[in-house]
C-alpha cells in the first residue's frame, strides 16, 4: 500500500510541477481591464515581428562555448544538453524554440543544406547507426557554399559540451537530417 501512495504522491508532484513550469514560462501581462485574456497555447512558428539579426545570436551562442553537457539541462549554470543550448541561444533573442531535439526538426520552415546560414538550426539523427529520428541538434556558423559548421552541445565522451564541429567528413554527415529556419 505504500507503493501505491508514493506512486500517487509522486505523480501528484509531477502534475504541480508542470502546472508551475508552464505558468512561469508564460509572460506577465497587466490587464488595463478587468476582463481577464483569453489564454492560447503556445505554438512554435515563425513570427511576423522583425527577427533578431542572425550574427547576435550566434555571438551569443560562441560565448557558451565550454559549458559543460548536462541531460537536460537549459543553463550555463548547470550545463546544457543539445536542444538546451538551442533553446537557451534562441529564448535570449525572444525566438520561441522548444527543448525537444524531437520538435525542433518542425520548427520553423526547412533549408536546403547548401543554403543553411549563421543562425539557422541544423538537426541530426542520434548516434545509433540505424537511428532515423531526431537525437542532436546544433546552431549553424558557416556562411552558405561553405562546409556545414555548427556549435552545439555534445555528449561525447572526447569533449564534451559547448563547441564547435564540422558535418563534412565526420559521422555528423552520415546523421544529417536537416537545417531550420527560425529567423
Amino acid at each position: 500500500m505504500r507503493y501505491v501512495w508514493l506512486v500517487f504522491l509522486l505523480l501528484v508532484a509531477v502534475l504541480v510541477g508542470r502546472v508551475t513550469w508552464v505558468r512561469l514560462r508564460q509572460p506577465m501581462v497587466v490587464a488595463q481591464s478587468s476582463v481577464p485574456a483569453p489564454v492560447q497555447p503556445t505554438a512554435y512558428v515563425l513570427s511576423n515581428a522583425t527577427p533578431p539579426k542572425a550574427d547576435s545570436v550566434v555571438a551569443f551562442a560562441l560565448r557558451q562555448l565550454g559549458t559543460n553537457y548536462c541531460y537536460a539541462g537549459s543553463t550555463p549554470e548547470t550545463g546544457f544538453d543539445c536542444s538546451g543550448f538551442v533553446n537557451y541561444v534562441f529564448a535570449r533573442y525572444r525566438v520561441p524554440v522548444p527543448h525537444s531535439t524531437a520538435l525542433l526538426i518542425s520548427t520553423g520552415r526547412p533549408v536546403a543544406r547548401e543554403q543553411a546560414r549563421p543562425g539557422d538550426i541544423v538537426v541530426f539523427t542520434g548516434t545509433a547507426a540505424t537511428a532515423t529520428t531526431p537525437g542532436h541538434a546544433g546552431i549553424v556558423l558557416s556562411q552558405p557554399g561553405q562546409p556545414l559548421r555548427f556549435v552545439h552541445s555534445s555528449s561525447a565522451r572526447r569533449e564534451s559540451g559547448v563547441k564547435i564541429s564540422q558535418v563534412e567528413g565526420t559521422d555528423y554527415e552520415r546523421r544529417f537530417m536537416q537545417v531550420r529556419r527560425v529567423l
